[in-house]
């Protein structure tokens, strides 16, 4: 059984997001306590799961090629204390397995059945794109004590799904922040997204998940799910939301991500590189 380590949303070893991508045989059983243990052994902000589902998948192309579709993965996320509904770091390095083992051809899509659906991975040159559902923002009260773990004055607060998103005057604040993770972990959500307009892209963001187990997430694809909605109105022209977006996550590791806001969907593009391989025992 291989097990990978993926640096996501970066094109160098030891930049962006890593990950641990463990590779299921066919037919072969895990145990979500074993999945855990694993997770929890590898001590990365995410551990993903990937096994051959029995579901087939039909597109045009194979049918035009008189083909019975192509095949679709099962895929789960750990971190080390938890399983999460959706990654998106660990969805881009799982798709970037997938086809550097020659699992997938370069023009077939990764598609993957998760807790949050069926999710799409597609490949154009180094560049990933996964589809993921946008995650609606809505205005929230100012949690008692969050400037104070933070250490700095707070534009707003608003609630997503799971995490709370907190928009700070600037990027140089994005930057400096240095918070209480004992005071944040007492917020009773998944993550706190920290977020201003950005000088060289449109908008920067940390994520911090002590909750969780993840003190700060070098690149967080998920929370892009709500950044993309939040920051498409703002930097609006003309009554017209800004669709195409570049985005950086300014952790130590730090990463880039490309976004474009769908209908209900958001793409999130990246690159990804594999650090080592190695065989569980």
């Amino acid at each position: 059984m291989n097990i990978y380590q993926v640096d996501a949303f970066t094109q160098e070893k030891f930049k962006g997001n890593p990950a641990a991508v463990c590779l299921l045989p066919d037919g072969f059983k895990a145990e979500e306590q074993w999945m855990q243990n694993l997770a929890a052994e590898m001590n990365l902000s995410e551990t993903a799961f990937v096994q051959k589902s029995v579901t087939s998948v039909t597109t045009e192309k194979s049918i035009k090629k008189g083909g019975d579709g192509y095949q679709q993965y099962q895929l789960r996320w750990f971190t080390p204390k938890t399983e999460v509904d959706l990654c998106g770091h660990a969805t881009l390095a799982t798709a970037h397995i997938l086809w550097q083992e020659g699992l997938l051809e370069a023009d077939q899509k990764a598609v993957f059945e998760t807790r949050s659906g069926q999710l799409d991975v597609s490949l154009n040159g180094s560049l990933m794109t996964m589809n993921f559902p946008i995650d609606k923002v809505s205005e929230c009260k100012e949690p008692v004590g969050l400037e104070m773990a933070l250490g700095y004055p707070v534009l707003g607060t608003y609630q997503t799904a799971q995490d709370l998103l907190v928009e700070v005057a600037d990027e140089k604040t994005v930057r400096q922040l240095a918070p209480s993770f004992q005071q944040l972990s007492l917020l009773p959500v998944r993550c706190i997204i920290v977020t201003a307009r950005g000088n060289e892209a449109d908008f920067v963001s940390r994520v911090f998940g002590p909750a969780v187990g993840i003190n700060e997430d070098p690149v967080t694809g998920s929370t892009h799910c709500s950044l993309a909605p939040f920051w498409a109105e703002r930097l609006s022209t003309s009554n017209k939301p800004k669709t195409k977006m570049k985005a950086l996550q300014l952790s130590q590791r730090g990463g880039a991500l490309e976004i474009e806001l769908l209908d209900k969907r958001v793409a999130i593009s990246g690159q990804a590189v594999t650090v080592f391989k190695g065989e569980l025992l």
